[in-house]
């Protein structure tokens, strides 16, 4: 039986999440993990399988809005609305997976931009999301007795959620399935000719990145009491690129530290920047393109590989 071996990162990242409230704002800190998750599922598509999705905002954007109006409207439980935000996206992956996953490279990209607009345009219209003033008002409710309108009891809910997730998709890639995804970035005509149904994997991929992705949605509508349609946005499809290239495509930790330094520099650069934090992001993204291809963690792995080599030599 294969089993997930805990790293030192793992365990010094959870033991960091458990005290972080007591000298950071919980919410922002909330809000990373809810960036990082969407980060970390667009990764095990495009740095472990080689699919570049531009419309993965479309599963965040559908279940924050089915998260948020089951919460508000149909009054149910809080596990329960979570649950038929990510079970909503995963439903989404799949009718989208199957139509974008018939072509490859920059047409695949272009098939998920479209459909994903596709997707924003229909909330925009819908009655439920209210349009350009979004779903607001989402109650947080409780969970097993918990009141979750306290952000301490609320931010130890979205740590074990997102610690959760994160084991999910560690498990993946160390699996037979995930080697195979990876087969699949590097070589796709050789696992074809291993006798692998390289469309069913790649569905599969896809339909777990739109759940996991969903389930960042859910909670970052439960975190905020609002689901807005800049969560369905291409623009929101762009930062999770950006995120990703930043913290190191294909590396475990890279979006997540990728996720975590865009939202920390758009909560700082908010207060003094204003209107220029696009324009700021667009030239920090440019400069550390040109002097960390492999991304921030990418880099380090890279140098630390070295370093052994050396030693070892």
């Amino acid at each position: 039986m294969m089993r997930t071996k805990l790293s030192w990162p793992s365990v010094a990242g959870v033991a960091l999440l458990l005290v972080a409230p007591a000298v950071v704002y919980p919410v922002l800190v909330m809000k990373v993990l809810c960036f990082a998750l969407f980060a970390c599922a667009f990764n095990l598509l495009l740095g472990f399988t080689g699919l570049l999705s531009f419309g993965h905002a479309a599963f965040l954007g559908t279940a924050a809005y089915l998260t948020g109006h089951a919460l508000k409207v149909w009054e149910v439980p809080t596990l329960v609305g979570l649950i038929l935000g990510t079970v909503g996206a995963a439903a989404l992956g799949w009718v989208i997976g199957s139509l974008a996953i018939r072509r490859q490279g920059i047409y695949f990209a272009m098939v998920t931009l479209a459909l994903a607009q596709l997707v924003f345009f229909v909330l925009m219209q819908a009655p439920f999301t209210h349009g350009d003033d979004g779903l607001q008002g989402v109650p947080r409710g409780t969970l097993f007795g918990i009141d979750l309108t306290n952000d301490y009891a609320l931010y130890y809910l979205v740590v074990a959620l997102f610690v959760g997730a994160f084991w999910l998709i560690r498990r993946t890639i160390d699996s037979p399935f995930g080697q195979i995804l990876k087969a699949i970035r590097e070589n796709e005509p050789r696992v074809v000719s291993l006798g692998y149904d390289v469309a069913r994997y790649k569905l599969i991929a896809f339909v777990l990145s739109a759940a996991l992705a969903g389930l960042a949605g859910a909670t970052k509508t439960l975190v905020f009491n609002f689901a807005t349609l800049g969560d369905a946005h291409w623009h929101m499809s762009g930062e999770v690129v950006l995120m990703t290239l930043l913290g190191g495509m294909g590396t475990v930790f890279g979006p997540v530290v990728g996720a975590a330094l865009i939202v920390t520099l758009q909560n700082e650069l908010a207060v003094v920047a204003g209107s220029l934090v696009t324009v700021i992001m667009g030239a920090i993204f440019v400069v550390c393109v040109l002097a960390f291809r492999r991304g921030i963690v990418g880099e380090g792995i890279a140098l630390y590989r070295r370093m052994i080599g050396e030693k070892v030599g």
